[in-house]
Parts: C-alpha cells; sequence; structure tokens
C-alpha cells in the first residue's frame, strides 16, 4: 500500500521524519547508545540537597538570620552530642578534642568554655548546669564550618560517629539529613528495581508478546537516564526529586509506549512494508502523544509557581522527563520495535484483560444513578480534603531506628529539649536589656532553657576579663547570639504560637533583629504551603482546562473531565482523614497536579472516542457504549502501569514522606480509572446536548479536532 496523497504539510513532514527513523533505526540506536555515556556521567555527579528547608525563599527573615548564622557564627550546622554515663572530665576532655580536630568541625562547645569544670555540679550557674549537664549525661555542642546539608558536614558527621562510644547519641538537623541521606541512597536503586518487576509482569499480562515489555521498558529507560543526567545542568536536585523521578517518569510516559505499539499493530496489516507501517503509526500517535504530555507537562510545570523553591525542582525535572518521554517513545522505540519485530510477532501471549462489554451496559444503564453519586461523593471528599492531617518536620518521615531520631527522642528525655531557637540582636543593645529580654523569653510557655552570654555571667563583669575564645561564641560581627530551647516539637501549634511570642519580645529590643532555627524555618514552612497549594491547583486546572479547551474546542468538555478528575483527586486526598493517617505536607502540594496531569490523558482518550462515534452517526447511548468498550483496555492498563510502579516504592520505602506520596499516587491512578469508566460516561451521556451547543464541530466530522482519528484504535 502507498502513502495517501490526502496529506496535509505537517503529516507529510511527520510522516518523513517517522520513515526516517524506521529506515535508519540501528543510527538511531547507536546515537541513543552513545548518549547514555554522557547522560550516566551527570547523572552520578550532579548534587542532591536532602535538607528541605534550603528551599525556603531567600527573603524571609528567618532565612536572613540563617545565612547570617552559617556566615558568622557557623551555627547554621549545630548538632548536640549526648554523652551516658559517668566519664570522667579527662575523658570528656580528649573527646572533645578528637571531634575538634575532624575536618568540617569548628568548634566544641562543652561546660569547660565558661568555667572550671571541676567545679562541682551544685556550685554552676543553673542556666549552664541545665545546659550541660542531665542525671547521667553531659552534654557537648558541636558547630560545623559548613551547612547542614553540605558534603563537608555530612562527612563531618560520619566521623564523629566512628569517633564517638556506644553510649554517644548524635542529635540535631545535621545529623538527621546524615540519615536522611544513607538511608535514601540505599532504597532509590531498589524504587527503580522493583518498580521495573511490577510493571513488567502487568505488560506480560496486558499485552500480547513477552517481547514487548522488554522494548518499553528499554526505550523509557533511556530516556530516564536522559533525563537524571540533564539534571546537572540544575546544579542540584531534591532528594525527594531523586527517589521519584525515575518511578514517576515511568509511569507517566507508558502511556505513550502503548499508544505507539497498539498503532503499529494496527497500521501492520494494512501496509506490505513494516517501515512504512511504522512510519504511519508514528505520524497517527504524534498529535496524541503530544497532547498527552502537554497536559503531564502543564501540571509538573504548574509546581514552578510555588514559593517553596523544591517545587519547581520537582516541577523541571518531571516536565522535562515527560518530553525526553516523548522524543525516546517517536525515536528509540520505533528503532527497536523494528529491530525485534520478528520476534515480537512469533512469541505471542494471551491478554488477560477483558472486553469491557459488561462495563460498558452497566455505566450506560445507570448513568442517572452513578452521576447522583457523583454530586453526593464530593461532600465527604472536600470535607475530609479540607480536614486533612500533614507533618512539616523532616524527622516525622524518618524511621524511629535511625540514630538520629534515637537521639533526638533522647534529648528530649534527658534535657527536656525537641528545638532549638537561635536569636540574632544588634550588637548595639545594652548588656541589661539583653538580660531583661532573656527573662521575658524565658517566661514564655514551653522555652526551657536561655543560653545567652550577658545573661550568664551578667552585666558586672568587663568585657575585657573574658577570654576572647568564650565570647566569639556569642559576639560576631554586628550581632549577639541567644540560644532557645524549646520543648515543644517543629510545625506544632504550640511551638508556632511561641515562636511569635519570641519574636514580639526580640522586636521590642532589638528592631534590626532576627529569630532563626529549625522550628522558625518550618513555621514559615507551613504558613507558605497552603498559599503554595491554592497557587498549584489553580494554576494546573488553568493550564489542563487550556489544553482541552484547544484540543476539543469547546468549552464544557474542559469542564466536565476536570470536574471528574478533581473528584478522585478529593476521594484520593480524604482517605487519610477518615483512615486517621497524618501525610507529609508535600503529598497535599504535588499530588493533585500530578494526579490531574496524568489521569486527564484517561479521559480525554474516552470523550475522543465518544465524539467519533457520535459523527459515525450512532446516538448518544450506543456511542459511550463503544466508547467505554473500546477505550478501557488503555486506560486500565495505562493507570495499572502508574499504579504499578509508584505502589513498589511505597511498599518498600522506609522515608514516610516517600511512602505516603507514592501510596497516594497509586492509589489516585486507580480512583481516577474507576471515575473515568463509571462516572464519566454518565457525565457525557447527560450533558451530551449542552456539549453539542458548546464545542465547534462535536456532531461534524469535517470539523472534528485532529487527535480523534490517533485514539480509534487504543
Amino acid at each position: 500500500m502507498t502513502i495517501s496523497q490526502n496529506r496535509n504539510g505537517d503529516d507529510v513532514a511527520v510522516h518523513k521524519f517517522g520513515l526516517f527513523v524506521a529506515k535508519h533505526r540501528k543510527l538511531v540506536l547507536a546515537i541513543a547508545i552513545l548518549l547514555l555515556i554522557p547522560s550516566i556521567y551527570g547523572f552520578v555527579t550532579t548534587k542532591v540537597n536532602y535538607d528541605i528547608l534550603t528551599y525556603l525563599p531567600k527573603d524571609l527573615e528567618s532565612v536572613k538570620g540563617q545565612d547570617i548564622l552559617d556566615k558568622e557564627f557557623k551555627q547554621a550546622a549545630l548538632s548536640m552530642l549526648i554523652v551516658k554515663g559517668d566519664m570522667n572530665i579527662s575523658n570528656i576532655q580528649k573527646l572533645k578534642s578528637k571531634i575538634s580536630q575532624v575536618d568540617g568541625v569548628e568548634k566544641v562547645i562543652w561546660i569547660d568554655d565558661f568555667l572550671d569544670p571541676t567545679i562541682p555540679k551544685e556550685m554552676l550557674p543553673d542556666v549552664l548546669k541545665n545546659t550541660f549537664y542531665s542525671k547521667d549525661s553531659t552534654l557537648l555542642l558541636i558547630q560545623f564550618k559548613n551547612s547542614a546539608s553540605s558534603l563537608e558536614t555530612q562527612n563531618a558527621i560520619s566521623k564523629i560517629r566512628k569517633i564517638a562510644t556506644a553510649q554517644c547519641f548524635l542529635s540535631g538537623m545535621s545529623a538527621i539529613i546524615k540519615d536522611t541521606r544513607d538511608l535514601s541512597d540505599r532504597e532509590t536503586p531498589l524504587y527503580v528495581l522493583v518498580a521495573v518487576v511490577f510493571i513488567f509482569i502487568l505488560l506480560l499480562l496486558t499485552m500480547e508478546s513477552p517481547i514487548v515489555p522488554i522494548l518499553f521498558l528499554t526505550s523509557i529507560g533511556m530516556a530516564i537516564i536522559y533525563n537524571l543526567g540533564t539534571n546537572k545542568f540544575l546544579g542540584e536536585i531534591s532528594y525527594i526529586t531523586k527517589s521519584l523521578a525515575a518511578v514517576l517518569q515511568l509511569g507517566v510516559t507508558m502511556d505513550f509506549s502503548i499508544f505507539l505499539m497498539h498503532r503499529y499493530d494496527e497500521e501492520r496489516k494494512r501496509f506490505d512494508s513494516k517501515e512504512e507501517a511504522m512510519a504511519e503509526a508514528i505520524s497517527k500517535t504524534l498529535v496524541a502523544i503530544l497532547s498527552s504530555a502537554a497536559t503531564a507537562i502543564a501540571g509538573f510545570l504548574a509546581l514552578c509557581v510555588m514559593r517553596l523553591r523544591i517545587g519547581a525542582d520537582i516541577g523541571i525535572v518531571m516536565a522535562k522527563g515527560v518530553f525526553l518521554g516523548v522524543i525516546g517513545t517517536v525515536t528509540i522505540l520505533p528503532a527497536l520495535i523494528l529491530t525485534f519485530d520478528r520476534a515480537i510477532h512469533k512469541f505471542r501471549l494471551k491478554n488477560i484483560l477483558p472486553t469491557f462489554s459488561k462495563t460498558a451496559e452497566f455505566a450506560t444503564k445507570y448513568h442517572v444513578v452513578l452521576f447522583v453519586v457523583f454530586l453526593l461523593a464530593f461532600i465527604p471528599a472536600i470535607y475530609g480534603r479540607v480536614n486533612i492531617k500533614e507533618y512539616y518536620n523532616l524527622i516525622d518521615s524518618l524511621p524511629k531506628t535511625i540514630k538520629s531520631v534515637q537521639a533526638t527522642d533522647l534529648l528530649k528525655k534527658e534535657y527536656n529539649m525537641t528545638t532549638t531557637h537561635m536569636v540574632l540582636v544588634d550588637r548595639s543593645v545594652p548588656k541589661y536589656q539583653i538580660k531583661n529580654m532573656c527573662e521575658e523569653i524565658k517566661r514564655v510557655k514551653g522555652v526551657e532553657k536561655v543560653l545567652a552570654f550577658d545573661d550568664i555571667l551578667g552585666p558586672a563583669i568587663p568585657d575585657e576579663f573574658i577570654p576572647s575564645s568564650v565570647k566569639e561564641n556569642f559576639e560576631k560581627g554586628n550581632f549577639k547570639l541567644i540560644m532557645i530551647n524549646s520543648i515543644y516539637k517543629s510545625a506544632t501549634s504550640e511551638e508556632n504560637a511561641q515562636i511569635e511570642r519570641i519574636q514580639q519580645i526580640v522586636k521590642k529590643y532589638s528592631k534590626r533583629s532576627y529569630v532563626t532555627g529549625e522550628g522558625v524555618l518550618t513555621k514559615d514552612l507551613v504558613e507558605m504551603a497552603d498559599t503554595d497549594l491554592k497557587r498549584v491547583d489553580f494554576i494546573s486546572i488553568l493550564a489542563i482546562f487550556m489544553i482541552i479547551l484547544i484540543t476539543f474546542k469547546s468549552i464544557s468538555i474542559p469542564l466536565i473531565l476536570v470536574l471528574a478528575i478533581e473528584l478522585a483527586i478529593f476521594i484520593n486526598l480524604a482517605i487519610p482523614y477518615y483512615t486517621n493517617v497524618t501525610v507529609p505536607f508535600i503529598a497535599s502540594i504535588v499530588l493533585g497536579t500530578i494526579q490531574l496531569g496524568s489521569a486527564i490523558n484517561y479521559a480525554i482518550l474516552m470523550t475522543t472516542r465518544f465524539r467519533e462515534e457520535i459523527q459515525k452517526g450512532h446516538d448518544r447511548f450506543e456511542a459511550i457504549k463503544i466508547a467505554v468498550k473500546t477505550s478501557s483496555r488503555s486506560v486500565v492498563t495505562s493507570a495499572l502501569a502508574f499504579a504499578f510502579s509508584t505502589l513498589a516504592v511505597a511498599l518498600i520505602a522506609k522515608i514516610d514522606m516517600i511512602r505516603s506520596l507514592c501510596e497516594m499516587l497509586s492509589r489516585g491512578a486507580v480512583i481516577s480509572m474507576i471515575v473515568i469508566l463509571f462516572v464519566l460516561p454518565s457525565l457525557l451521556l447527560l450533558f451530551e446536548g449542552a456539549i453539542a451547543k458548546t464545542t465547534f464541530g462535536w456532531r461534524s466530522k469535517e470539523a472534528s479536532v485532529k487527535p480523534s482519528e490517533e485514539y480509534e484504535t487504543l
């Protein structure tokens, strides 16, 4: 069979491109393999950030204060080493000396930096005694030269743990980040491995050749490596992005491979030449693939509007991954399919998926009931979504067996200390005012102790009598440092109220002052997350609404499709509320846009086929039956591919932030699939008249939009 002469300019260009790929498949594969070399190098050398708090905007006062702590006092990274048991003074000082010599450590502070350590504990000032001693332990404060997430600090943590004995426990953000890093680095390869195994099994059961899953995974795997390698140009990525990028790209872009393979099988029956068949398959599916990719990319790019910069981190990497997935689908995959065409069609398997005839009958017969269910379901879904419980503290996502978590628990138990606030006050503030400020702060609910140089020694001792090595711990540059220990946990309402009160007191004495630390940064994170959620939801819905509007030239169809998927999203986010599960804050922000961007493709597929059958002259009931029956296999395969890839991670991840997000994404894919198979048909049936009036060329084949043909056989 020859190429049809009825092509427009774009069709001819795409067909020529497809023919070039088909005829030069060895060249395409050779280039693809060569590109893996720089990509692997880029992947290995890309820096990974394990500290979420560093993604806060630079204009926040807490972040400005943190920068001063880092540059002036070297206290942006501060760890507490608890030494249990009755170690004598000499042993403590030897331990302190060894830790002080570790590369990356700025200073180790103990009681001997203030007073003679041989002085009985009972005679020490209360603030020093309560800071450095407990019933059967003592506390060393370790300052690092670089930030908590820096490689130098992380290496220093490893060395300190080797020096410290079994009775030593290291806490603080630096140690937490170190444990997060180690756990994430160990688990991430397993995420990909298990996801690949899960999807391979699914494809074996739903595709008609055992060779096809291997080709799909090879093509997508190459695109994933390209994506991870090009992250080098971004400078660094977050550990969340690193952990999820491969799995999400695998799940989201699997649709494209399924689209192309289905179309190639059809075109192979029409063309004598398999190269011509592949060129035609590429030509026919490219618009459908681009339409699907556009919605996914729009969803991911919507994350870039977050003030919390981790949104842009995830959004850019995943949008890039989808784009590279499209490139791989129309170049690498066709080359692989043609290379192994004989093997593909030699070994055949039975597809276990049903014909979905009963699904079509049910969705049509009970469309009014399903519509009522659709409306009523919004009530509990929205209520649960609004009242979902979230956590913002990084330590809450780690297993209780992790060393830093155990150390933090011990710090709370032994010293009644959970978080530490740092106050930077203008150096010109007199000593007596500093003392008064400290007295006010001590009376704030939940404050365990306040450590300030002027408060410890009092205003009567002249500055020249104080050793500079001691003084510089609390005074450097233009600021004086005050450390406040809180009994409250970060991101709790009690701690946030405490921080607000401390800020009021500090500003009363010095306008040029900063309150910072993990708790303060986390408070800013909490306040920003709600705004980011609303902004991301609005932008993603608007962007996808516009893409569907342009695709279908319709006002009503985008509204119907987005509402259907939003119900699935609300149900997904409401489930943790009704099951009394607390989820990481990042999940509620990114889940909606990812689920919308991926699931909307299934809705477009169903709607496109419905329109085709209407244009062929079928009444709306017959049209929806055919649409459900013919589209369901692709919807189910694509949705389950996404669900299986993320479920694999959820089953093995020990970091709760990763596990919870993947669990919700997996569940969301299944819920979206159910909504599209049952609820969407009822909406299309009931509102077909309104759709016809608000959609250009709805019942006219001549005026129909381009993607209709591409979806015909999916």
